[in-house]
């Protein structure tokens, strides 16, 4: 059976990010298609609710086409709206969105989060500081509902109509950071400065929803600063960010834990074709 995979990851949706964003290169995708890569520009949103519509949609098509696919990426949040559906909170309201965005240009980020924690400390101490996305669409349903955000449990189990095999993989806190810095490394030895330069001169800023992705943040936040320093800021960022991820990943139904061994991964991928229940099946 062949496969194609569909990216999860929120920031490779992004045309002309693609050093910093450590997009597959043109002879992977040549040999393995890859969906849900740039199809937005810098300054488009891109929301875990349209991820998983397209996916679901890429999902039947491949299907249908006897093509195995393939959800790959390290947006736990894109994922957990995927294999769980959606929380059940209430659709965005474009007035509201308008005037919350408003509200986060004029006073900023901060009284959003005070706005947010006098009602729903558990959400405002799980958003990331620099989160402006969720932290807006939290405070929008703030002030839609009166109720908390985090009222608005997501389902913990996998939805119906799909069989998931869910597979994490697993390194050591060490190995993570060495590998890390070598990506770092690699990303400015390809030119991530010059990337991010094209981008300014495109007109995108750092209001832009793409370049406030780590590795793209920090020439904004740090302009003037040695090269070297940005490259520490975001192996630092990229660090913790990834034990975030692996904090989300762990809470996703049925998971898998692997070490990175490409025979493993092919024994799973192969019972699972077969039906021998490795992963987890909806009633």
């Amino acid at each position: 059976m062949s496969a194609a995979v569909i990216s999860a990851d929120s920031m490779q949706a992004y045309r002309g990010m693609d050093i910093g964003t450590a997009k597959p290169g043109a002879e992977l995708r040549a040999r393995l298609p890859h969906e849900l890569i740039d199809i937005k520009n810098p300054d488009e949103q891109y929301t875990a609710g349209e991820f998983a519509a397209r996916a679901d949609e890429l999902c039947a098509a491949l299907s249908s086409r006897g093509v195995l696919p393939v959800v790959s990426g390290g947006t736990g949040f894109y994922l957990r709206n995927f294999i769980c559906g959606p929380p059940s909170a209430p659709p965005a309201d474009p007035r509201l969105r308008a005037e919350v965005a408003a509200d986060l240009q004029n006073r900023g980020a901060q009284a959003l989060r005070d706005e947010l924690f006098a009602v729903d400390p558990e959400s405002a101490r799980r958003i990331h500081e620099r989160d402006s996305y969720r932290l807006s669409r939290a405070v929008e349903i703030l002030r839609a509902t009166g109720l908390a955000p985090s009222s608005f449990a997501p389902s913990k189990l996998p939805r119906r109509g799909y069989e998931f095999l869910i597979v994490g993989v697993e390194r050591s806190r060490n190995e993570l950071k060495e590998r890390i810095g070598l990506r770092v490394r690699a990303m400015f030895d390809q030119g991530l400065s010059t990337e991010v330069e094209t981008l300014r001169n495109r007109g995108y800023t750092a209001f832009s929803p793409g370049l406030k992705a780590i590795g793209y943040r920090e020439f904004f936040e740090m302009e003037g600063s040695r090269p070297q320093t940005i490259a520490d800021a975001i192996a630092l960022h990229s660090l913790q960010y990834a034990k975030r991820q692996m904090t989300f990943l762990r809470a996703l139904p049925g998971i898998l834990w692997i070490k990175p061994e490409a025979e493993k991964l092919k024994f799973l991928v192969q019972n699972f074709l077969n039906g021998t229940g490795l992963a987890p099946r909806p009633s």
